[in-house]
């Protein structure tokens, strides 16, 4: 087993915290063909937003909601990386766990979903201008 690192304080701290960050993000993409995708659809849809006749407020929100499944995405794959660290066999609580986890990104996407329909349907129906 290897060793923990040395604790670091100051910028030091900081550097190593982004080192982490970056490196957890490419472990990620690197083993989670969900967060591929979504990160796809993610970078589509938010290069899409640049277009749309819609409002910052709306844009913002938009932005934020998609942006948040590749939030809940993380999380969702680190609680399944530490299940499986846990025990290789099966157990009701891990399944539980994991179950959770995949309906957190599913009410994420739901929720963004939700929000385009409103915002592409308030382009075809709201008289105000932007």
């Amino acid at each position: 087993m290897a060793c923990k690192p040395t604790k670091k304080t100051g910028f030091a701290r900081v550097l190593a915290a982004c080192s982490y960050s970056l490196g957890g993000l490419r472990a990620t993409f690197s083993t989670e063909a969900a967060f591929r995708q979504e990160l796809y659809l993610v970078t589509l849809a938010s290069a899409g937003l640049l277009f749309l006749p819609l409002s910052t407020e709306w844009k913002g929100l938009l932005f934020f909601a998609t942006t948040a499944v590749l939030v809940v995405e993380l999380l969702n794959s680190a609680i399944e990386s530490v299940v499986d660290l846990a025990s290789v066999e099966y157990h009701e609580l891990a399944k539980r766990a994991k179950d959770i986890g995949s309906a957190a990104v599913f009410v994420s996407i739901t929720l963004t979903l939700l929000l385009w329909s409103g915002a592409v349907l308030s382009i075809f129906f709201d008289k105000v201008s932007y």
